[in-house]
């Protein structure tokens, strides 16, 4: 029976949900990001070249997957020096709550590792998000990526 509506739970990644985040990474930024970014800029950044060296990359540090029943819906990440690398959401549970629990498991995991702060490079699709949930934007940024320039920013938020 599948969970009631907007009631998720949050799991540690595991091996076998490499394509699952592929696949929401990919959906995410070519039906949401491409609201704020040009279609150069989305065909740029909508790839993964190595399936496998993705998995690794997931497995290197605490990944989690927001889950509707069994169905992954969201992912993020924390790296040690405190930076959440990367959340994504699937296009059909964008606004209901996935990254915001996404975000609290984030936040919960910094704050067990002493961690004084929280930090990311958001897109311009997800800083107002980021910003709603307490985050200060440090700096604008120009970032290359296969060729093509994006606009991001560096946001941080302390934890207390």
């Amino acid at each position: 029976m599948p969970a009631s509506q907007d009631k998720f739970s949050v799991k540690a990644y595991d091996p076998g949900d490499a394509q699952a985040t592929i696949d929401i990474f990919l959906r995410a930024i070519r039906e949401v990001a491409s609201r704020d970014y040009s279609p150069a800029q989305i065909t740029a950044w909508a790839k993964v070249d190595d399936g496998e060296v993705w998995a690794q990359y997931r497995a290197s540090r605490p990944t989690w997957l927001a889950m509707d029943g069994s169905t992954p819906v969201g992912f993020t990440d924390l790296k040690a020096d405190g930076c959440l690398d990367m959340m994504f959401v699937d296009p059909d549970y964008q606004g209901r709550g996935v990254a915001s629990l996404l975000l609290a498991t984030v936040e919960q995991a910094a704050c067990e590792r002493g961690l004084s702060r929280i930090f990311t490079e958001a897109s311009l699709t997800s800083c107002p998000f980021f910003e709603r949930k307490g985050f200060l934007v440090m700096t604008m940024q120009q970032v290359q990526k296969r060729g093509q320039t994006f606009i991001n920013f560096l946001m941080e938020k302390p934890l207390r």
